[in-house]
């Protein structure tokens, strides 16, 4: 009877070796995954929130970089403080939008980033139909 009791114990043990892997967490292994996370994982498209954020990093700074050659021609051909103003808020609305991608913030990144361009870019229409 002591054998007996011994081996299921010893099983007991296993199974619960098996549930709970703590000497592998220590070790620095993952546990295994469920078999329907393998599925999950493989059926996912779109980017991984890092690379999100750095696509939106990217395209804030491509849109800054062009809000300010557009700034530099304006001013060149037709000196105006609403020109400024205006590409200055758009300068400033790109920054801001990489500071919301860098804090994981992308989607509103790109809510700002096209809502702003888009409000200068209206802007800059109603000020030369205006004139």
């Amino acid at each position: 009877m002591t054998e007996n009791g011994g081996a299921a114990a010893g099983a007991a043990a296993g199974s619960a070796s098996e549930a709970e892997p703590a000497s592998g967490e220590e070790a620095g292994e993952e546990p295994a995954e469920e078999p329907g996370e393998e599925d999950t994982a493989a059926e996912r498209t779109g980017l991984t929130p890092r690379q999100a954020r750095r696509v939106r990093i990217i395209v804030s700074g491509v849109v800054m970089v062009a809000v300010a050659v557009t700034l530099v021609v304006r001013l060149g051909s037709a000196p105006s403080v609403l020109t400024m103003g205006f590409y200055g808020i758009a300068l400033i609305l790109s920054g801001t939008a990489i500071v919301l991608s860098r804090r994981g913030r992308t989607r509103v990144a790109t809510g700002v980033l096209a809502l702003g361009f888009a409000a200068v870019a209206l802007a800059e229409w109603l000020l030369a139909s205006v004139q």
